[in-house]
């Protein structure tokens, strides 16, 4: 960011709450480009290496949803959205991580998202690593007063767009993922890259 051009304010229309229906009123918004699906170890470190020209990074994990006390999931998805392709990790058929954690303690490229200290914690009960390079854009917009500080209600606000949750509490430990699940995770990693970079366009990454 150039430091010579101060912050700009926040568009007066991103402090308003907007109501449910005015969201569901929204079009619906997809990530309609190539997905890749990694799948295996020796993938998962090609893409890794493909990664690291990449300075800002869409993130997001899915978990196997539990509906009973006491029953936990390491999380089954790892999506990052570059600038071209977002890329879908199936977590649960790989034994070696020391890519991924390579990737994701690299302080030069960032990984942006909403939650991300739960995503972290998540994935590091599954492999070690040392978080650096993340920014919780849910964080920044709440210092920047925008209203909603969710992925879907940031998508509203930035872009009047609906991002659905419909796939949600689906299966992610599935080992064959519907198209549905596919298109689902990789929308939420591109549209937290999207929502990173009109922030940073906007210059409130900062505040």
């Amino acid at each position: 960011m150039n430091s010579n051009h101060p912050p700009l304010k926040v568009p007066l229309e991103w402090t308003r709450k907007l109501t449910r229906e005015e969201v569901n009123q929204l079009p619906v918004k997809r990530w309609n480009g190539p997905i890749r699906l990694i799948r295996t170890d020796d993938e998962a470190e090609e893409v890794v290496a493909l990664l690291a020209g990449e300075s800002v990074l869409g993130f997001d994990t899915e978990t196997r949803p539990s509906f009973r006390k006491g029953e936990n999931y390491f999380p089954a998805l790892l999506q990052l959205a570059g600038a071209d392709t977002v890329y879908l990790f199936q977590l649960k058929g790989m034994e070696r991580f020391s890519a991924l954690a390579s990737l994701l303690s690299n302080p030069d490229i960032r990984k942006v998202g909403v939650g991300l200290d739960y995503d972290v914690r998540a994935l590091q009960a599954l492999f070690v690593f040392q978080p650096h390079g993340f920014v919780d854009v849910g964080d920044v917009a709440r210092r920047a007063t925008i209203a909603s500080q969710g992925l879907r209600g940031l998508a509203a606000h930035l872009f009047g767009l609906r991002i659905s949750k419909r796939a949600q509490c689906s299966n992610w430990d599935n080992a064959e993922l519907k198209k549905f699940q596919l298109v689902y995770a990789a929308t939420d990693a591109w549209i937290s890259r999207e929502i990173y970079l009109t922030m940073r366009e906007q210059g409130i990454l900062g505040l």
